[in-house]
């Protein structure tokens, strides 16, 4: 187990270099920490044993642009494009069809959640990583976020091989996760974005 200052001059390519080599490195962003893995089925497992998470749980993906959801992603309907370009980077994940050969353990639905951190590091981090990664809040499944690294560590030490040191999170909060029905938004998990904003950039409030 390392830790490092976000911007400690080597910290993005010893990120990069971990989670290409499998191993699990916990970032800050714009919400609260969370643990990363590459998108492989292995890398994925140590999450779920890192966190304690039951294994039926999907785990979203966070992307270095918006380009990046191509990687993932199946299809991104016109109503996730809106959505993207008003909150992204931000504290919104966005569930949409999922490319067919995704490890399985990444998520067992037809969908999957993508999100653009409003975090540079991290940005930086996946960019660096390949462009997407699988990341999860850096906690014991069902206990409360990480919101500085020191949580993080309380919560999973050395299952991780690297913790960046952002400081506090400055959001505190997971992101609001939304999904679509016949066209229109339904949050799956409110958050700092609330669903009447979302109706209101898809044109749905009057």
């Amino acid at each position: 187990m390392r830790i490092l200052p976000v911007n400690a001059p080597e910290a993005i390519a010893e990120a990069a270099r971990l989670l290409r080599a499998g191993e699990l490195v916990v970032l800050p962003t714009d919400t609260v920490y969370g643990v990363a893995a590459a998108i492989d089925a292995a890398a994925i497992d140590r999450i779920f044993i890192a966190k304690q998470r039951p294994p039926e749980r999907a785990i979203p993906v966070l992307l270095a642009d918006a380009d990046a959801a191509a990687l993932v992603t199946r299809e991104f309907p016109e109503a996730a494009r809106r959505l993207a370009a008003a909150f992204w980077p931000g504290p919104l994940t966005i569930a949409v069809p999922r490319l067919e050969h995704l490890p399985h353990n990444l998520t067992q639905l037809p969908t999957v959640g993508v999100r653009v951190p409003d975090h540079s590091a991290t940005r930086a981090v996946l960019a660096a990583a390949g462009g997407a990664l699988a990341v999860t809040s850096a906690n014991r499944s069902d206990e409360p976020p990480a919101c500085t690294v020191r949580d993080a560590i309380d919560a999973l030490g050395d299952r991780v091989a690297l913790y960046l040191d952002g400081g506090p999170c400055r959001g505190g909060v997971p992101s609001t996760v939304v999904t679509f029905e016949d066209g229109e938004p339904r949050v799956l998990r409110p958050g700092p974005i609330s669903e009447r904003a979302l109706r209101a950039v898809l044109g749905l409030i009057p």
